[in-house]
C-alpha cells in the first residue's frame, strides 16, 4: 500500500536555490513509509487487542451462557420449592384447623374437670370429713380443709411427707406405720381416736385406687363420731340403768328436764300403780300434788344445773287419787360433755 501526501510547497527563498524533484520525492517517499509502518503497528496492536476482547467476550458469553442455565436451574427448584411449600402451607392450614378442634375439645374438658373439681371439693368440705390423700412415697397430694382441725396443715405442706406433720391427736403416733401398712396388705385400717379437744374421730385409712383398679397411695378419714360415741355411752348407761331398776325394790323413775318419764321400774309400778307402758306416755308433773309443784320444778331446775340434792320428803299421788308420803333421792344424769341430759329419782313410801 502507498499512502500520497499532497501539501503545498513553499515558496523558495530568493537566493535559496531549489531542491532537486529527485531529492525532494525520496523524502517524502521515506516519511510514507515510516508512517504507514507506524499505522501498520497500530492496526496490528488495535487487531490484537480486538481478539482479546473477542476471546474475552466469548468468555464472557459461555460464562453468563452457564450461569443462565445455573439460574434457569435454580428458578427450577425454586419453583419446585414454592410448590413444597404451598403443600406445606395446605397441611399446615389442615393441622391447624385440627389443632383448633382439638383445643376447642380440650377447652371443653378443661372446663368439666373444673367443674368436677369445685363439685369435688364442695362436696369433700360439705361431708365434714376430714381426708387427707398421700401417694406410694407418704407424701400429701391433697387434703380437705376440714382435716385441719386435727392434724396442722397448711397449703404449702402438700407435697410434705405426712410423718412430718404434727397432729392434735392423743393418744396415738402411729399413723404413717398404718398407712404404710395398709399399702402394703392393701386391707383397710380404722380406728377411734381422741383429739387434745376431747372429741372422738373415727379414723379410716383406705387405698387410692384409680378407674384403671391401680393403686396410686392411700386415703385418710377422720369421722367425727363425738355424739354417737356419747350415745353409746348413754345407752350403756342406760342399759346398766334399766338393769337396776329393774331388780330394785324401790321406786325408781327417770325423767327428761321436760318432766317427760323416760324410765319407769316395776317398784314405781307397785308404789304408783301405773304400769310401765301407762307411765311412759306421763309427764311427772301428774305425779306431784298440784300445792308441791312449783316447789318441784325449783328441785328441777337445781338439779339440771348440776347441784347436789340430799334426800327429801315430798308426797307423790297414786293411780288411784290418793297422796302418799314418800323419800326421794335425786340424781343428774349427764353426757360425755358434762351436760345433764336427764334425771334419776328413787323413791320409797314412808309409812
Amino acid at each position: 500500500m502507498f499512502l500520497v501526501i499532497l501539501e503545498p510547497a513553499a515558496s523558495p527563498a530568493a537566493g535559496t536555490p531549489a531542491l532537486a524533484p529527485s531529492a525532494e520525492a525520496a523524502e517524502s517517499g521515506a516519511a510514507a513509509d515510516s508512517r504507514v509502518e507506524a499505522l501498520r503497528h497500530e492496526l496490528q496492536l488495535k487487531e490484537a487487542s480486538l481478539q482479546i476482547s473477542n476471546e474475552e467476550l466469548e468468555t464472557s458469553n459461555e460464562e453468563l451462557k452457564s450461569s443462565n442455565e445455573e439460574m434457569q436451574s435454580v428458578n427450577e427448584e425454586l419453583q419446585s420449592t414454592n410448590e413444597e411449600m404451598e403443600t406445606s402451607k395446605e397441611e399446615l392450614q389442615s393441622v391447624n384447623e385440627e389443632l383448633s378442634t382439638v383445643n376447642v375439645e380440650l377447652q371443653s374438658r378443661v372446663a368439666d374437670l373444673s367443674q368436677v373439681n369445685n363439685d369435688m371439693n364442695n362436696l369433700l368440705a360439705g361431708t365434714g370429713v376430714g381426708t387427707i390423700f398421700v401417694n406410694h412415697g407418704l407424701l400429701i397430694t391433697r387434703f380437705t380443709p376440714t382435716v385441719t382441725q386435727l392434724i396442722n396443715l397448711i397449703p404449702t405442706d402438700v407435697g410434705r411427707p405426712v410423718g412430718h406433720i404434727v397432729s392434735n391427736l392423743q393418744g396415738y403416733d402411729r399413723l404413717v406405720e398404718d398407712v404404710q401398712r395398709v399399702l402394703d396388705t392393701l386391707l383397710p385400717f380404722e380406728i377411734e381416736v381422741q383429739s387434745k379437744g376431747g372429741r372422738w374421730f373415727l379414723l379410716r385409712v383406705r387405698p387410692y385406687r384409680t378407674l384403671e383398679n391401680v393403686i396410686e397411695g392411700a386415703v385418710i378419714t377422720f369421722t367425727d363420731v363425738t355424739e354417737m360415741k356419747q350415745a353409746q355411752d348413754e345407752s350403756r348407761a342406760l342399759s346398766r340403768l334399766a338393769t337396776v331398776l329393774r331388780d330394785a325394790n324401790d321406786a325408781i323413775a327417770v325423767y327428761d328436764l321436760e318432766g317427760r318419764i323416760q324410765a319407769w321400774n316395776p317398784g314405781a309400778a307397785r308404789l304408783y300403780g301405773w304400769s310401765e307402758a301407762e307411765a311412759l306416755r306421763m309427764n311427772v308433773r301428774e305425779l306431784i300434788p298440784e300445792a308441791l309443784r312449783e316447789a318441784a320444778l325449783a328441785t328441777v331446775r337445781q338439779l339440771s344445773r348440776a347441784e347436789v340434792l340430799a334426800p327429801y320428803r315430798t308426797q307423790r299421788v297414786t293411780k288411784d287419787g290418793r297422796t302418799i308420803n314418800v323419800s326421794l333421792t335425786a340424781t343428774t344424769l349427764v353426757n360425755g360433755s358434762g351436760e345433764t341430759y336427764a334425771i334419776a329419782t328413787t323413791e320409797r313410801a314412808i309409812i
